[in-house]
């Protein structure tokens, strides 16, 4: 019951911080403005839309856990090239500071689950290990076949997590300082979509942290998954 509560005011502070994070002023209304200044204004609108974007989508992702009526619609992928289009997909993310994806997987390598659910969790870790990364770093993603099933590795170079941090990375609402401190980010709910995921397809993920250098550790099993 404690806990349901504490959803629930968590919920409450993702509205405000969704009102917060769209409220800014409208240019229609400051009509002697110079193009210059238009040009800014636009651009810290459209920064602000794109936040709105993953705070309305986080929430509406965390109220459909809370409802549990998640559905797989599972089937074989191709690991090696879902994970190429992700990285093409984040390129946007990536240019700023001169990071870089790189892809360690065979072109066979396969794995069994829902394509989009799995393309989130691939998403979520990804754009986590974009936020914390050095300028000028590279992103490793790696994957192989075993026989339990498929692994998938999502490796960075940053700032050490600590053992305290990493206890708590997969709670809902969890923002970890370096965030907070910032004000960047969604609403502390990507990793928290994985895990459920994640668990949803019977798997795990794990993280692992020092020296600079954090990986996030996806496993799945290798058969079939029945429909929720």
């Amino acid at each position: 019951a404690d806990q349901k509560v504490r959803d629930q005011h968590k919920t409450a502070f993702v509205f405000l911080r969704i009102e917060r994070t769209f409220s800014c002023p409208s240019i229609l209304q400051m009509p002697d403005i110079s193009k210059e200044q238009q040009d800014k204004f636009i651009h810290v609108t459209l920064d602000k839309a794109l936040r709105l974007e993953v705070l309305v989508n986080e929430f509406f992702d965390i109220t459909r856990f809370n409802r549990q009526d998640i559905e797989l619609a599972t089937t074989e992928i191709d690991l090696y090239y879902m994970l190429m289009q992700l990285s093409d997909e984040v390129y946007p993310l990536l240019a700023p500071e001169h990071k870089k994806v790189e892809i360690r997987a065979d072109e066979n390598c396969k794995v069994y689950g829902d394509a989009d659910k799995l393309a989130r969790i691939f998403n979520n870790i990804l754009k986590n290990a974009i936020a914390y990364s050095n300028p000028d770093s590279t992103i490793v993603i790696s994957a192989w076949e075993e026989p339990p099933g498929t692994v998938i590795l999502f490796s960075n170079q940053g700032q050490t997590i600590s053992p305290e941090e990493q206890q708590r990375i997969f709670d809902k609402f969890y923002r970890r300082d370096e965030a907070r401190q910032t004000n960047s980010g969604g609403a502390g709910l990507g990793l928290a979509i994985a895990k459920e995921l994640v668990d949803l397809h019977g798997g795990t993920i794990r993280v692992m942290s020092e020296n600079g250098r954090t990986t996030f550790k996806v496993c799945l099993p290798r058969r079939k998954m029945p429909t929720a």
